[in-house]
């Protein structure tokens, strides 16, 4: 049996049958420095809450599945050192042999999927890395998003990735990705991109009723909600194009591959930056959390 055990807070919602966001913990033990860490993640739950919904962050800490965090834990896991990073492939070893992990998008959602939370909230999908046709580099996210019924609400795919690629891989499987209020899709620290939005919707009532269908349809897994970063918080593509090009240099000059490329690429352009990057990255996680919260509420609308 899995050992799952609710915060206080998302025990309250579930009884009372009101909305709740997840969250997920790598931005937590791998995004970010202590206290920053802490900081944003607070920050962004307190986001959920103040846009009327419940934020259920979700770790795995000493083999128990977590969904939804106490101040203390949370304190605790931002402090943590060598915390797993839990993916598909991973998340069930590391909870049968008692250890703690930090989910990724892909346990996310399974996480979420297990609790019967529909909304996840986060800053942006892994996805097909650039030369993947040699590498076989793809994100167990975006098999995932083919597989769990979960609406995932991003900035889009990370922008070091071959996001074409992605959006190719996402059609392949039936996933819906859907820009949210634009006709093109966002480029996680920009807001739009050359690439056209393979489908359109301008509210949170239509995101949340296209997931209800696809459940009523009988389709499997779940939706990508693209939400650009406000304007105002945006870094320009033309600006950051050569910079992610630099770093990405860097790493195949330096030979990183595998789960070591992202955190490298996101740290050299956290540098080449000078920390716009990681400003720009707290924004639009915010600015998702808070359209999740939405389409949250909308699905307990719609179901009442």
């Amino acid at each position: 049996m899995i050992n799952i055990k609710y915060s206080a807070e998302v025990q309250a919602a579930r009884s009372n049958n009101t909305a709740i966001v997840a969250l997920e913990s790598t931005i937590i033990t791998h995004g970010m420095p202590y206290p920053q860490n802490v900081e944003v993640a607070a920050q962004v739950e307190q986001d959920i809450r103040e846009s009327g919904a419940t934020p259920a962050t979700i770790a795995v800490l000493d083999g128990c599945l977590h969904i939804g965090l106490e101040a203390d834990q949370l304190l605790s896991l931002g402090q943590a050192k060598n915390v797993a990073k839990l993916s598909r492939a991973d998340f069930a070893a590391c909870l049968a042999t008692g250890g703690t992990g930090a989910t990724t998008v892909a346990a996310t959602m399974i996480a979420a999927k297990l609790s019967e939370i529909e909304v996840f909230a986060t800053g942006g999908i892994g996805g097909v890395h650039k030369g993947a046709e040699q590498t076989f580099d793809i994100s167990a996210d975006l098999l995932e998003l083919a597989a769990t019924p979960v609406t995932v609400v991003a900035a889009g795919a990370k922008a070091i990735l071959d996001v074409p690629k992605t959006l190719e891989v996402l059609e392949t499987h039936g996933v819906p990705v859907i820009v949210y209020g634009q006709d093109s899709f966002p480029a996680f620290w920009s807001a739009q991109s050359d690439l056209a939005a393979p489908l359109r919707l301008d509210s949170a009532a239509q995101i949340a009723s296209a997931h209800v269908l696809r459940q009523a349809i009988g389709l499997p897994g779940g939706q990508l909600v693209a939400n650009p970063i406000p304007d105002a918080d945006q870094i320009a593509a033309e600006i950051l194009a050569p910079i992610i090009a630099q770093a990405q240099t860097e790493a195949d000059i330096k030979g990183i591959s595998g789960k070591s490329v992202t955190p490298f690429l996101l740290q050299r352009i956290f540098e080449l930056t000078e920390g716009k990057s990681l400003t720009a990255n707290i924004a639009l996680v915010r600015n998702n959390a808070r359209l999740a919260s939405n389409v949250a509420k909308e699905l307990i609308t719609l179901r009442s």
